[in-house]
């Protein structure tokens, strides 16, 4: 999709979704940290910073069931367009 514009690939990803609310999706950037920082080049278009703060979560969850992934400081932080961090989502909520 490298070169396509929003406007042209948002049908494809979301086909219930109105040109209208289309046209408000924001892209949304997941980047895990452990100490050293991956980040998400890429991103995934959403509605709203509620909805990328789910997907946050739903993403925790299946890292949780990862029996490879076990480090308690691992965290996602949802950056928005602009690079500004709109939330954090502790991993391993329940480990020091």
């Amino acid at each position: 999709m490298i070169g396509l514009n929003a406007s042209i690939r948002a049908p494809a990803l979301f086909p219930d979704v109105s040109m209208e609310v289309q046209d408000m999706m924001r892209t949304y950037y997941f980047d895990l940290k452990d100490g050293i920082p991956v980040r998400d080049r890429q991103g995934l278009d959403f509605a709203s910073p509620g909805a990328a703060i789910e997907h946050s979560k739903d993403l925790a969850q299946r890292l949780r069931n990862e029996r490879s992934i076990q480090d308690p400081r691992l965290t996602i932080s949802v950056l928005d367009e602009s690079g500004s961090e709109v939330h954090r989502e502790v991993v391993f909520p329940d480990r020091p």
